[in-house]
């Protein structure tokens, strides 16, 4: 019953649920029409229910920017948005703190350093697959140094703090050993991020 009162003032009213599902597309259609070759909202709007229709009339360079550069990468976005946001309701869910995120556990640095490793000589695929695995790497080594006799939520916390700064530094001693002119360039836009080769 407590919980179920703490909860109540985090119910969304109707408007707000309607403002959820609406300003997303919203926006989604104003990142359709925003770059380098600037497209009306009107045109996509024409060029969306062309594509549902099958009757679309716009110029073709317009439909293949809006349909093989920008819609994926939007598409893209999205999923990572609602990824991210599942992690960190489940962190926050896990550690019962509102600002719990997967930096507490040290999973961000882990796969940060896991990547700068794996670029210096493998593929796409291969450096994925290295930072996922460092993330669950940096995810033990916290729960082995938080985790112990009277050991509590809060050291797991501390520990995840601990492992994260020794895995940016591992980051950083990477960074500051990596040929400037071609691998550091490629670790630098790794760790930024990018939708640039959504398809």
């Amino acid at each position: 019953m407590t919980g179920r009162k703490e909860c109540k003032g985090l119910e969304l009213s109707t408007l707000s649920k309607v403002l959820l599902l609406i300003l997303p597309l919203v926006v989604a259609v104003l990142a359709l029409c925003i770059g380098r070759l600037g497209i009306s909202p009107a045109e996509v709007i024409r060029s969306i229910f062309g594509k549902i229709t099958g009757n679309a009339d716009l110029e073709s360079k317009n439909e293949l920017v809006l349909w093989n550069i920008r819609m994926p990468r939007i598409i893209l976005a999205a999923l990572v948005g609602a990824g991210l946001s599942v992690s960190g309701c489940t962190f926050q869910s896990l550690f019962s703190n509102s600002l719990a995120t997967p930096d507490t556990v040290g999973v961000s640095s882990g796969t940060c350093f896991g990547a700068a490793v794996a670029i210096f000589g493998a593929d796409f695929i291969v450096t994925q697959a290295v930072a996922f695995l460092f993330g669950i790497i940096a995810v033990l080594l916290t729960y082995l140094a938080g985790s112990g006799k009277g050991k509590s939520l809060n050291s797991v916390v501390l520990a995840g703090i601990m492992i994260g700064s020794l895995f940016s530094a591992l980051v950083s001693f990477i960074k500051s050993v990596a040929d400037v002119n071609s691998v550091l360039p490629v670790i630098t836009f790794w760790l930024m991020g990018s939708f640039a080769g959504a398809g």
